[in-house]
């Protein structure tokens, strides 16, 4: 079964960037659909971003123009590129995968909640 561990978490200044990776092991990440989902003190899990095995992807509006998904099949690794951080994206973050061969848009897999298999969750801090 496909694991993943998320990293590059951490403590950020408003305005600031961080690059959050999630490797998996035991099978291959590209032939899964996977996205990033947070999770806010007090608050219930939310949808950032995802990526189908055929590389489309998709964003949440309250991250659309400064955050940026990505995938390198090469590392097995699927990555958040977030830019011009803000208080409001404190959270812990999550990587997580449907089961293997779903295709199409990946929103639907979030919307039916097709994500089954989650890593441990990497905090982000935005904080001056």
């Amino acid at each position: 079964q496909l694991q993943l561990v998320e990293s590059g978490g951490g403590l950020v200044q408003p305005g600031g960037s961080l690059r959050l990776s999630c490797a998996a092991s035991r099978s291959t990440l590209r032939f899964y659909t996977a996205g990033w989902f947070r999770q806010a003190p007090g608050k219930e899990r939310e949808w950032v971003s995802c990526i189908n095995p055929t590389g489309d992807s998709a964003l949440a509006d309250s991250v659309k123009g400064r955050f940026t998904i990505s995938r390198d099949n090469a590392k097995n690794t699927m990555y958040l590129q977030m830019n011009s951080l803000e208080p409001e994206d404190t959270a812990d973050y999550y990587c997580a995968a449907t089961p293997p061969g779903i295709l199409g848009d990946c929103v639907h897999a979030v919307v039916t909640k097709r994500f089954l298999n989650w890593g441990q969750g990497t905090q982000v801090t935005v904080s001056s």
